[in-house]
């Protein structure tokens, strides 16, 4: 009985000590949001359209950091491995649900880690070339890449990235073989593919849109099983001759897993209520894409799903790293 009262008055200063999370003051300082790629792409793009609304609701300043590398892994431990007090919060892409998958040595469980926040937005992804390449359609892409296995270069946003695994199963389900010319994010993929670095991306609808109006890269498809209301003009993937091929990109905010509910509660709550203003729901549909804004326990269960979903189309498709 002794040791155990011992033990509480040895502890007692420090649990003193232990920073109180707030909710009734939260946020009483900037909020850091990691971005695990470079500036640019997909993910980058869609935080920074809600950003000024974002901060005018929570009365506070939004620090965006890109910490990129290893297909969104790097940035996401970090986001991981922060304090739980709601002062940093992730933003990644659909790479966070197959990642795992490739890095066996991750520093955080996609599951046990983070708490979900909610979906921000999805969009169609646009198979893109170089327009040296000479295919003006998917078929014809699918025919150059069996007649010249292995020597096609496609660029991603390296191993477990959307950008790697949205190509890597358009790849399985075409029957084509193409090589991964990796990069440190979607931007930098985009520039690798407008330079001549690589033939082939499929990328976010946001980063690709610009460079087709300005002549640096072919659109051939877009990847979901409706057209895209920006460019209705091209083709699905499906439509293209690849059945069953449909997926969305979709951006997730997220927390470190102790970080308290009431506060998940609110942050969810200012983004909700971002995510229905006119000015953003117009801003995001002017880069293709269209507003989520689902619950913390919806969210949750559609990560856990993708999670499983992805396990197994990559266990199917032998992919090894």
């Amino acid at each position: 009985m002794k040791n155990h009262i011992c033990a509480a008055l040895l502890a007692a200063p420090f649990l003193l000590l232990a920073p109180a999370v707030s909710v009734a003051d939260y946020p009483d300082k900037s909020i850091r949001v990691i971005i695990p790629f470079s500036a640019g792409g997909g993910t980058d793009v869609h935080l920074r359209l809600l950003q000024d609304k974002l901060e005018g609701v929570l009365h506070t300043n939004l620090v965006i950091e890109n910490r990129g590398g290893a297909g969104g892994t790097i940035g996401c431990a970090v986001a991981a491995d922060a304090d739980p007090d709601g002062y940093t919060l992730l933003v990644t892409s659909a790479s966070f649900t197959f990642g795992p998958n490739f890095y066996r040595n991750l520093r955080y469980d996609p599951v046990k880690s983070f708490h979900p926040i909610t979906n921000l937005a999805q969009a169609p992804l646009v198979v893109g070339v170089h327009p040296s390449v000479p295919a003006r359609n998917v078929k014809e892409l699918i025919a150059i890449a069996k007649k010249r296995p292995g020597q096609l270069n496609y660029a991603s946003a390296g191993v477990g990235s959307n950008i790697f695994m949205s190509t890597e199963l358009f790849s399985y389900l075409a029957k084509i073989k193409m090589t991964q010319i990796p990069f440190k994010g979607g931007g930098p993929a985009t520039i690798g593919l407008i330079s001549g670095e690589a033939d082939v991306i499929i990328t976010a609808l946001t980063s690709a849109v610009p460079q087709m109006k300005q002549g640096r890269m072919r659109g051939l498809a877009v990847t979901t099983k409706e057209r895209s209301f920006v460019v209705p003009d091209l083709p699905t993937v499906i439509e293209s001759g690849v059945p069953g091929y449909d997926k969305a990109g979709w951006y997730g905010m997220y927390a470190p897993a102790a970080v308290p509910k009431p506060i998940i509660n609110k942050i969810y709550a200012a983004v909700a209520k971002v995510l229905k203003d006119p000015v953003i729901t117009q801003r995001l549909k002017d880069q293709g894409s269209v507003a989520v804004g689902n619950t913390p326990e919806e969210f949750t269960a559609f990560v856990h799903s993708e999670l499983k979903e992805w396990a197994e189309l990559i266990k199917k498709m032998h992919i090894k790293i």
